[in-house]
């Protein structure tokens, strides 16, 4: 029979000089082998893990801890420090790729918003690069310089990158935040419904950095994308929707998933109240827990390809909606 005294006086020991290595996991693990309930053994064996990199011990053993006692102060910031450091710890295979996988979206559910656009910058830079070498980047450039609109030489620049609420960052083409925007949106489930990817076509008339004459404006584009739709592309948008995984979001609500292509098409019809929501978007959503979809957001390559055909898709009506706009 161990000796539980004993040993949770070497512990304390290896604890005290800060030795979390193999001899701290054994007897760690002794202890709560003899003593099951035991909440600082497993919050011990928990931060031996976690020194020793053994991302899922650390997470096994101090859900254990936090089962025995959910209000542990110390396992719970511990389980909070795992989370982060095997998020920024890529497996071998992770590194291999070029766009978003489980890693990426745990980074942007752990870190603050603008830290993870920090962390995930180089991903999302190449992402913009692959994106700005396609023929519809060259063509939205061509509408905003035809239109008056500030010249620019890519459809994504690299500082189109922001941080939105916890779990979630955002990226709209160049000039485009007071103009129809071509939206990139990445969220983190929790504490969205979902890890997802949202492409597609935006119109943000709220904020508290809005001032009434660029409302107005954003209003008016919304109305000459109401207008398009009505006459010449609700059946168009509403076959695009039901093929490709297609949504409407307004405010700061999740996907309307519950609205059929036909139903959201008459929601964007017939909404007049931009203002109120301060954000209304269609597009394309791409969630990591779709096996397909997951395989798209993890190759840069297909992510890029699907962004393209989401915006080539879409053009007409941001065409529409961004006429005259200055």
């Amino acid at each position: 029979m161990a000796d539980i005294p004993t040993l949770e006086r070497r512990a304390l020991e290896l604890m005290k000089l800060a030795d979390f290595g193999p001899d701290a996991v054994r007897v760690n693990a002794e202890i709560v082998a003899a003593s099951p309930a035991n909440v600082s053994a497993w919050t011990r064996l928990g931060r031996c893990h976690l020194e020793q990199r053994q991302f899922d011990e650390a997470v096994t053993a101090l859900r254990t801890a936090l089962s025995l006692n959910p209000t542990h102060t110390v396992a719970t910031n511990l389980l909070n420090e795992v989370r982060k450091r095997r998020a920024m710890t890529p497996t071998a295979k992770e590194r291999a790729t070029t766009g978003f996988a489980a890693r990426e979206f745990a980074l942007l559910e752990t870190l603050p918003a603008v830290e993870a656009v920090r962390a995930l910058q180089p991903r999302i830079d190449a992402l913009f690069d692959a994106i700005n070498a396609t023929s519809i980047a060259a063509k939205v450039l061509d509408v905003r310089r035809r239109h008056g609109g500030e010249s620019g030489s890519k459809l994504f620049h690299a500082n189109s990158i922001h941080a939105g609420d916890g779990g979630h960052i955002f990226a709209f083409q160049h000039g485009g935040r007071w103009e129809p925007q071509l939206n990139i949106g990445w969220f983190s489930g929790p504490p969205h419904p979902a890890s997802a990817v949202r492409i597609g076509l935006g119109f943000k008339a709220g904020g508290r950095e809005t001032d009434a004459a660029e409302r107005e404006r954003v209003l008016a584009s919304f109305d000459r994308f109401q207008r398009t739709l009505e006459h010449s592309w609700k059946r168009e948008l509403a076959r695009w929707m039901a093929t490709s995984g297609g949504f409407i979001q307004y405010g700061a609500n999740p996907p309307a998933v519950d609205l059929q292509p036909d139903r959201a098409v008459e929601w964007l019809l017939h909404d007049r109240a931009l203002a109120t929501h301060g954000w209304v978007f269609v597009g394309r959503w791409l969630v990591l827990a779709d096996a397909d979809a997951a395989r798209i957001l993890g190759d840069r390559a297909k992510l890029a390809s699907v962004s393209d055909d989401t915006f080539r898709t879409l053009f007409p009506l941001w065409t529409a909606a961004y006429a005259d706009v200055s």
